[in-house]
């Protein structure tokens, strides 16, 4: 079974979970966003977009063509299945918030050793085995989608 881990310098985190809900707030507008991914088990395992939700539009967050507006949120979904996701951690910027089923909290609680300004990537991988750190289910290279530029 695979889940997801959270990388940052030398230091990767085993989170045991499939679904997962990555938000951040807008730099300029402060409007949340919200992506929701799975994990889809394979050789390689990937994660796939299923849906994303943008309360509002504004500077350089115009919502995608195929949005629909509901109860005042952009709702879209896209055919997008990817190795990893890479964010751009900094003080300049709003937080971004990683929720796992009811449990949401901004990625340095999920990754204590995450340095003030700094990369992080999301990827699915296995589980660690004793005396061994997760094993990634795929490279989180070059295929890998830049949410940074959103915020």
């Amino acid at each position: 079974m695979s889940g997801l881990c959270l990388g940052a310098l030398a230091t990767v985190v085993f989170l045991p979970a499939s679904v997962f809900t990555l938000s951040w707030q807008h730099s300029i507008e402060k409007t949340p966003w919200e992506e929701r991914w799975r994990i889809e088990e394979g050789d390689p395992a990937r994660l796939v977009f299923v849906e994303g939700r943008i309360h509002g539009s504004g500077a350089g967050m115009e919502p995608p063509p195929q949005a629909r507006l509901e109860n005042g949120v952009w709702v879209y979904h896209a055919d997008l299945r990817l190795p990893a996701l890479h964010l751009m951690h900094s003080p300049f910027a709003p937080e971004y918030r990683l929720c796992l089923e009811d449990k949401c909290h901004a990625l340095d609680v999920w990754l204590p050793a995450l340095p003030e300004i700094g990369a992080v990537t999301l990827f699915p991988c296995s589980p660690p085995s004793a005396g061994s750190p997760p094993s990634a289910a795929d490279s989180a290279g070059s295929k890998a989608r830049s949410v940074s530029a959103k915020r």
